[in-house]
């Protein structure tokens, strides 16, 4: 079966674009490797689990709502079709479209293609992860991690926690597990609030962003959080699991303050930098990439016709941001594939959103960078490839003893970013460590791929998206 369009991306901006276009007569697939609709945003708990308050774990439900009555409303049409559990490994331009691959269901295994005239990749983000002694210990999550374990499986990963890092995700995360049971021993923020000071007049634009930061922060303060700022976690410390973590003060440099070393006992770390976009696909398919983002135009194409981009992909921003830009690329698809020049008076109220929100997310950017010297703490002999299990002695060492240049080369003498994630986790740590700039490494898929659908015979993928 062929459609009109192929939304990769189920969250906010899929979802955005998905509404948009198929109220407009095209005929859309959504295609999402998670079990239902709404991505890490908008995550849910499995029915079996009861939840009976869903809604007391997210923010914007009303908005959630909505968007969830409008996806049913067209998957009873048959406007949309939605492919839940497909992981998306490649996309591939062809003559007259584009062939969507995915592996379906958990085991990821079994071939299935969607042939589309146009696409949109809606592939979100993921998390920046940082190395420092410790972090590879049994209890130490990402921050993200530790959000979705409790929205996704109402689970807590332990009963007292440090939240770490930078970032206005640390916020939710914080208060989300306090309110769950855990006491959250401190929340330990390395920006520095001067920073805000020096953006105010970006960050004013979005006052309805400081009401939000200001209620999370009454609620750390209900709960008896601890909100350290301008601190970062030195180390962490334990023996089959973490036990404690060390936090220190920073300089205005960021260097680790002497004699401001406090540890800080717990069972879990939830740490995060922030950000960044996933690009895999759109690499794949020959898009511009600025810096790490993919590049798009005010309509959200990509630089390959029939190739659009939204939400996280096209730069960090949130949900609000994400559905803005899914709009507008629905609204603009939707023009395209009739043959007609979009109109931005459609979209104009969309288009104000959008750029209000990518200015404040620009300012927050600046204000939530990680510490400039986080490398300097991080030893010879911390594990910086979890795969492969190089050291940041192994890549100093390709650095300041074999002259490796750039991130490429430090892979190429270390083996670091060839394992199971090719780079995807350690890549900016790597990066940091060896002093190099962090580039986008064109891969061609996305995600593992086992060989026996590689080595299957030719058009076997589309014969089962047929029977479907």
């Amino acid at each position: 079966m062929r459609t009109d369009l192929a939304v990769i991306g189920a969250g906010p901006a899929g979802l955005a674009a998905a509404l948009a276009a198929a109220a407009r007569g095209v005929r859309v697939t959504l295609v999402d490797a998670a079990p239902e609709a709404g991505g890490q945003f908008y995550r849910q708990p499995a029915a079996g689990l009861g939840a009976r308050r869903a809604r007391a774990l997210h923010h914007q439900w009303r908005t959630w709502l909505r968007m969830r009555e409008g996806l049913d409303r067209h998957l009873v049409a048959g406007r949309v079709r939605h492919l839940a559990d497909h992981h998306v490994w490649c996309v591939e331009k062809e003559p007259e479209g584009f062939t969507v691959h995915a592996l379906l269901g958990p085991e990821q295994e079994r071939p299935v293609a969607v042939r589309a005239r146009t696409v949109l990749l809606a592939t979100g983000g993921h998390e920046r992860v940082l190395p420092f002694p410790g972090w590879t210990l049994p209890g130490v999550v990402t921050a993200g991690g530790a959000q979705a374990m409790l929205k996704g499986g109402l689970v807590v990963p332990g009963g007292r926690a440090v939240v770490a890092g930078t970032g206005p995700l640390l916020l939710p995360v914080a208060t989300g597990l306090a309110a769950a049971g855990v006491t959250v021993a401190a929340l330990v923020e390395s920006a520095d609030p001067r920073a805000f000071v020096r953006c105010a007049g970006v960050l004013a634009g979005r006052p309805g962003k400081a009401v939000e930061a200001a209620a999370y922060t009454a609620r750390l303060l209900r709960h008896g959080v601890r909100v350290l700022a301008r601190h970062t976690v030195v180390e962490a410390q334990g023996t089959d699991r973490v036990e404690a973590v060390t936090v220190a003060a920073l300089d205005a440099d960021g260097r680790v303050r002497a004699g401001t070393a406090r540890r800080v006992p717990c069972d879990t770390l939830a740490v995060g930098h922030g950000m960044l976009p996933h690009t895999d696909l759109a690499e794949t398919l020959g898009c511009r990439i600025d810096g790490t983002s993919v590049a798009v135009d005010d309509e959200q194409r990509t630089g390959v016709p029939g190739v659009w981009a939204a939400g996280e992909a096209t730069g960090i921003g949130g949900a609000a941001l994400a559905l803005a830009e899914g709009h507008i690329a629905g609204r603009s698809v939707a023009a395209r594939l009739a043959g007609a020049v979009p109109d931005p008076r459609g979209w104009e109220r969309a288009a104000r959103s959008r750029a209000a929100l990518r200015a404040f997310f620009a300012g927050l950017d600046k204000a939530y960078a990680p510490p400039a010297r986080w490398a300097e703490q991080v030893n010879d002999d911390t594990v910086v490839c979890r795969c492969e299990e190089v050291r940041a002695g192994s890549v100093r060492e390709a650095v300041a003893e074999l002259g490796a240049g750039d991130l490429r080369t430090v892979k190429l003498l270390t083996r670091a970013g060839m394992g199971w994630c090719q780079g995807r986790v350690c890549g900016p740590g790597v990066a940091g460590i060896a002093g190099c700039a962090e580039t986008v490494v064109r891969r061609p898929f996305a995600r593992p791929v086992p060989l026996g659908v590689l080595a299957g015979e030719p058009g076997e993928d589309r014969r089962q998206e047929d029977r479907r």
